[in-house]
C-alpha cells in the first residue's frame, strides 16, 4: 500500500488536529490510488509556513522516500533533519525564500504588537523575539539549515501537545460567556418578555437534546470499517464521526457547530485512548482490530454528548464573570483616559490657535506703526521687507532729468569774467 503523505504524520503528532492519525504501515495491500487529506489548520502562529515547508521538501525524491521509512522517534528526535544536506539545489533555494519570508512577518507583527501597546521596555521586546522564533534559527535569518528543520519538528511537536487541553479551556469559556450574555439578555427585558423568551429558549434548548441516539466511536460494525479502511483509509476517521451530523445542523438554531467540534474533539480522544496501544499517537490497522476484539466494542453504548456533562461549574461561572467586569472596568478606565487625553489636545489646540492670531495682529500693529513713524519724519515709507518705497512721481521726473541731452543744459552767463589765458608773459 502506498503510504499516506509523509508529513501527516508530524502534524498528526500528539494525536493530530481533528482527525485520528492513521498509520498505512500496517496493510499490505495496494490501494487503487491515493485520495487527497483535507488537513486542518494545527492552529499554530507558524501553520502556513509549517505546511509550505512540507510542500517544498516532499518535491524532493530522495528526502520523501527517507521521510516514509521514518518513524515517529525518527522525525521528533530529529534524525531526518540530516537529511536536508542531500536535497537537490531547487529546494534549498526555496526552503531559503521561505524562512526570508517568515522572519519579515514576525518581524512585522513584533512591531505592530509593540506598538499597540505602546511598550518601550527592550527587556519585553527581546522576551517576545525569542518567543516568536522558537521554531526556526534566529540567529540565520537568511537561509535554511538543518537546524531549522530541526526547530521546526520540534516546537510544532511541543505545541500540539497542548493543543487539546488549550481547545478545551477555549471552548469553555466559550461557553461561559454565551450564557452570561444570555442572563444579561434577560435581565435587560420586562417581565412579561423575559418569561417569553426564557420558554423560546428552553423549547429550543429541549429540541436539541430530542436527537437521535449516538453511539460512541469505533463501537460499530467492524466488518464495515476494515473494508472503509482498506478502500479509503484517509477518511477513516470521517466515517467514524459521521454520527454526529445526526445531532448537529448548521441551519437549526438550536445545534451550536462550536458544540460539534468540541464533540468531535472529545471523540478523537475517546479513539486514541482506546484503539492506540503502543501510545505512538498513530492508528495501525492492526491495532484497530484488535481494539474490535475488546468486549465493550460489540455493545453498543450511548455517547455522552455534551448537554448530559457540564462543561463548566456555577463556581467557575462566577469567576469568570467577575474577570469580565475587571476587564470592562479596565477598558473603562482606559477609554475615559483616551477622552481626557482627547480634550486636552483640543484644549492646547485652540491654545496654539489663539496664540497664533496674537502673533498675526501684533505683526499688523507694528507694521503699522512703523508706517506713521516714516511718514511723520519725512522718509518714504517702508515696504514689507524695510526697504524704502519711493512716491512713482518722484522717480519719474528724476527719470526725465536723466534723459535730457547735454546741448539743452542752461549755459554759464555772459557777463561772467573769462577765465585769464595761461602762460601769458607778466609784465613789470
Amino acid at each position: 500500500m502506498t503510504l499516506k503523505p509523509s508529513w501527516l504524520l508530524l502534524l498528526s503528532i500528539s494525536a493530530g488536529v481533528w482527525s485520528v492519525p492513521i498509520d498505512r504501515n500496517g496493510d499490505n495491500q495496494e490501494a487503487k490510488e491515493d485520495v487527497p487529506e483535507e488537513n486542518a489548520d494545527t492552529g499554530l502562529y507558524y501553520d502556513r509556513y509549517l505546511r509550505e515547508v512540507i510542500e517544498v521538501l516532499e518535491t524532493d525524491p530522495h528526502f520523501r522516500e527517507k521521510l516514509q521509512t521514518a518513524n515517529t522517534e525518527d522525525i521528533k528526535n530529529g534524525r531526518l533533519s540530516k537529511e536536508l544536506d542531500l536535497v537537490g539545489h531547487h529546494v534549498r533555494t526555496r526552503l531559503d525564500e521561505l524562512k526570508r519570508q517568515e522572519v519579515s512577518r514576525l518581524r512585522m507583527l513584533l512591531k505592530a504588537k509593540l506598538d499597540s501597546t505602546n511598550t518601550q521596555s527592550l527587556q519585553m521586546d527581546h522576551a517576545s523575539l525569542l518567543k516568536q522564533f522558537e521554531h526556526l534559527d534566529p540567529h540565520n535569518q537568511n537561509t535554511f539549515e538543518a537546524k531549522d528543520l530541526e526547530l521546526l519538528i520540534s516546537t510544532a511537536t511541543k505545541d500540539l501537545e497542548n493543543y487539546d487541553a488549550e481547545r478545551h479551556e477555549e471552548f469553555k469559556r466559550y461557553e461561559m460567556l454565551k450564557e452570561h450574555e444570555r442572563r444579561e439578555y434577560l435581565k435587560g427585558l420586562d417581565q412579561e418578555k423575559r418569561e417569553t423568551e426564557e420558554k423560546r429558549l428552553q423549547e429550543l434548548k429541549d429540541k436539541h437534546h430530542q436527537h437521535p441516539k449516538v453511539n460512541a466511536p469505533v463501537r460499530t460494525n467492524a466488518p464495515t470499517l476494515v473494508i472503509r479502511w482498506k478502500e479509503q483509509p484517509c477518511n477513516i476517521c470521517s466515517f467514524l464521526f459521521l454520527q454526529l451530523e445526526k445531532v448537529y445542523d448548521p441551519k437549526n438554531e438550536e445545534d451550536d457547530m462550536m458544540e460539534m467540534e468540541e464533540e468531535r474533539l472529545r471523540m478523537r480522544e475517546h479513539v486514541m485512548k482506546n484503539v492506540d496501544a503502543n501510545k505512538d499517537r498513530l492508528v495501525s490497522l492492526e491495532e484497530f482490530l484488535k481494539s474490535t476484539e475488546k468486549k465493550e466494542f460489540s455493545n453498543p453504548k450511548e455517547w455522552e454528548t455534551l448537554e448530559t456533562r457540564p462543561v463548566y461549574t456555577e463556581e467557575e461561572l462566577q469567576r469568570f464573570e467577575v474577570e469580565l467586569r475587571d476587564k470592562e472596568e479596565e477598558l473603562k478606565r482606559k477609554a475615559e483616559n483616551l477622552r481626557q487625553q482627547q480634550d486636552l489636545l483640543k484644549e492646547r489646540g485652540k491654545a496654539l490657535e489663539a496664540q497664533r492670531r496674537e502673533y498675526q495682529q501684533a505683526v499688523l500693529e507694528m507694521s503699522q506703526r512703523q508706517k506713521e513713524q516714516q511718514a511723520a519724519g519725512g522718509q518714504p515709507p517702508a515696504g514689507p521687507h524695510g526697504e524704502l518705497q519711493f512716491q512713482p512721481e518722484i522717480q519719474q521726473v528724476e527719470d526725465k532729468e536723466a534723459k535730457v541731452p547735454a546741448e539743452h543744459q542752461a549755459e554759464p552767463p555772459n557777463n561772467l569774467p573769462a577765465e585769464p589765458p595761461q602762460n601769458l608773459p607778466l609784465h613789470t
